[in-house]
């Protein structure tokens, strides 16, 4: 099993829906450009690289909660390839399947809020002092 962990920065808010059955999935893009040392010693940056990513359940909705575009966050899963036929031609896109997720410290601070669970299955976010 192809497993990967990667730090970089969300493109774009995560988008959380929820599929016909009722579970939530978070689909967000991470992007991770290298820094590049030359040969005078500089630094630059290298040629950025994209990775779509995938949540499910709880961790979605923990994820769409919580992080916003820019954040720099950390993220693990398996990698796997979707293929689809559009126009003739088969198209390809690597996708990252997320079991877990969370900000990265080396750039912020996070005090992290233990989820609790609703009636149903629903995800309930509590805060430190009780309070919705």
């Amino acid at each position: 099993m192809n497993e990967l962990t990667i730090a970089g920065n969300l493109t774009a808010d995560p988008e959380l829906r929820t599929t016909s059955t009722g579970a939530a999935v978070c689909r967000f893009r991470i992007a991770n450009t290298p820094r590049i040392k030359a040969d005078d010693g500089t630094w630059r940056d290298g040629e950025p690289t994209f990775l779509d990513c995938q949540a499910w359940r709880a961790l979605a909705e923990n994820i769409a909660e919580s992080l916003r575009r820019g954040d720099r966050v950390l993220v693990a899963g398996r990698i796997r390839t979707e293929r689809w036929d559009s126009d003739g031609q088969t198209r390809t896109r690597v996708v990252l399947e997320v079991e877990s997720a969370g900000a990265d410290l080396a750039y912020a601070t996070a005090r992290p809020v233990k989820a609790s669970r609703r009636a149903g299955g629903q995800q309930a976010m509590s805060t430190p002092d009780g309070a919705r």
